[in-house]
């Protein structure tokens, strides 16, 4: 995922869930996903799909049971 992708997935999810503070990065030596954090709290993975031409993103958030319990 370049720049511009991450760019234009970053606005999209800040205005999907009106929150100015989820940000999207970049992964090291992958092109094919990128983290997505809540101010600097890892939040998930937004992986990229390209499948017969048609572009999609995948946002995947694991939730463990003890962040639950304490909410």
């Amino acid at each position: 995922m370049d720049k511009n992708e991450i760019a234009k997935l970053e606005a999209y999810m800040r205005a999907k869930f009106a929150n100015d503070a989820l940000n999207i990065r970049a992964r090291p030596r992958k092109d094919d996903s990128a983290e997505v954090y809540l101010g600097e709290e890892f939040i998930g993975v937004m992986y990229r799909d390209e499948d017969e031409g048609e572009l999609s993103w995948n946002f995947t958030m694991a939730i463990l049971e003890m962040d639950v319990e304490g909410a």
